[in-house]
């Protein structure tokens, strides 16, 4: 059986009443097993040397076989609060004993099932293969240079040009079906990351996602995925979803594509990263911004962010959910390239950079290259949506 792991996260490993748990342990996670021990001591020991690898962005495991559920519950909430994910290793004398300590509850339990590997009997147990899978945020092994683009909206039009300014040339193939076919070649050494929400408002949404899909296939690109890409790829799967705020203009465009494009879109979006630690951990690019102590993490709590932003839960005037502009308190020491809330022009505040400049209502679409700073902007053809509240500028942000 392989099991697979984030490279950053926590797994416990218990054996129950047998030895095998603590061999299993050792075998497997020799260089990342922490010191265990029941007294209260030990626990606060554990739970510090815990801490320290997830700071890097490490594994951390631990032989919780004979851990009281207290310490356990301690290091699962510690874990969480470091935005790593959390798994369990249970291994068995035999499917008899496996039915017995299912009626027995532990911190374990409270885990997702998905989390939580079940390896029954000796067989099992020797042939057990533990696979470290790396962080899929984790690239800053990535340098650049990096052409990042903002909120495209399915404005292909202005996309086009702004990457033709950037240096990418994009020609379009007819084929068979009703399939157009992007080509692009980038310029030589740079990779174009988009900051998300390719889809909704504009016109042109499928030619937007057939670019964006052909070069993060070909490796011309990355990119991470906006509020808007995600609710079209629940929509794609069937989910309940409100045909509003330009999803409807989507849905419509996508009628009148061939039949096997819809799955290809949502595979796309599902597969994507939800942020972007690049450039030697200088940079980080996700669609709403980041908090500094959630790079590199994962979880439902950096997924919400990494969509939506600061929000309070609340409603504005207009009907829309209230925002607050994370950007003022960030000290974090990676610069943040984000989307998501329209503004005027890009301008850097501490450090965070939001490159929607509103170009579906009119405004711009807007590239900043890196490491060179320099921001890259065409005009909207025209207003392709209204704006449902003022776009402000990014000085008035800072208020």
């Amino acid at each position: 059986m392989a099991i697979e792991l984030p490279t950053h996260s926590l797994v416990l490993i218990s054996g129950w009443a047998l030895k095998s748990g603590s061999d299993f342990a050792r075998r497997h996670f020799s260089s990342a097993l922490l010191p265990a021990g029941p007294d209260a001591t030990a626990a606060s020991e554990l739970i510090a040397a815990l801490e320290r690898r997830l700071e890097t962005r490490l594994l951390g495991a631990v032989d919780a076989t004979n851990l009281p559920t207290a310490v356990c519950e301690r290091l699962i909430a510690t874990a969480r609060a470091r935005h790593a994910p959390v798994s369990a290793i249970l291994l068995y004398q035999d499917e008899r004993e496996r039915r017995r300590r299912a009626s027995t509850h532990t911190a374990l339990d409270r885990l997702a099932e998905s989390d939580i590997h079940h390896l029954v009997g000796g067989a099992a147990i020797e042939g057990a293969v533990i696979r470290r899978t790396a962080n899929p945020v984790d690239l800053r092994d990535r340098g650049g240079p990096f052409d990042i683009i903002g909120d495209v909206h399915g404005c292909a039009d202005e996309l086009e040009e702004l990457l033709a300014r950037l240096g990418y040339r994009v020609t379009w193939r007819e084929e068979p079906g009703g399939w157009r076919t992007p080509a692009i070649e980038p310029p030589p050494g740079r990779t174009a990351v988009f900051v998300g929400d390719l889809v909704d408002r504009g016109p042109r949404t499928p030619d937007v996602l057939r670019i964006a899909m052909a070069m993060v296939e070909t490796g011309s690109a990355l990119a991470v995925p906006g509020n808007h890409d995600d609710k079209l790829s629940r929509w794609l799967a069937g989910r309940d979803v409100k045909l509003a705020h330009g999803l409807e203009t989507s849905v419509e465009q996508l009628e009148h594509e061939p039949a096997d494009f819809r799955p290809q879109v949502r595979a796309f979006i599902e597969g994507l990263p939800l942020h972007l630690w690049l450039a030697g951990g200088e940079l980080v690019v996700a669609h709403a911004g980041l908090r500094g102590d959630m790079v590199g993490g994962q979880g439902r709590a950096v997924r919400a962010y990494c969509l939506y932003g600061d929000t309070t839960g609340e409603k504005d005037e207009f009907g829309l959910p209230v925002r607050r502009n994370w950007a003022l308190e960030y000290t974090g020491h990676p610069r943040i390239v984000y989307g998501h809330t329209p503004v005027l022009a890009a301008e850097w505040l501490n450090g965070t950079l939001c490159l929607d400049t509103a170009c579906c209502f009119g405004g711009a679409l807007t590239a900043l290259r890196w490491p060179e700073g320099e921001l890259v902007a065409v005009p909207a053809r025209r207003a392709y949506a209204e704006a449902r509240r003022p776009i402000v500028a990014a000085a008035e942000r800072r208020s």
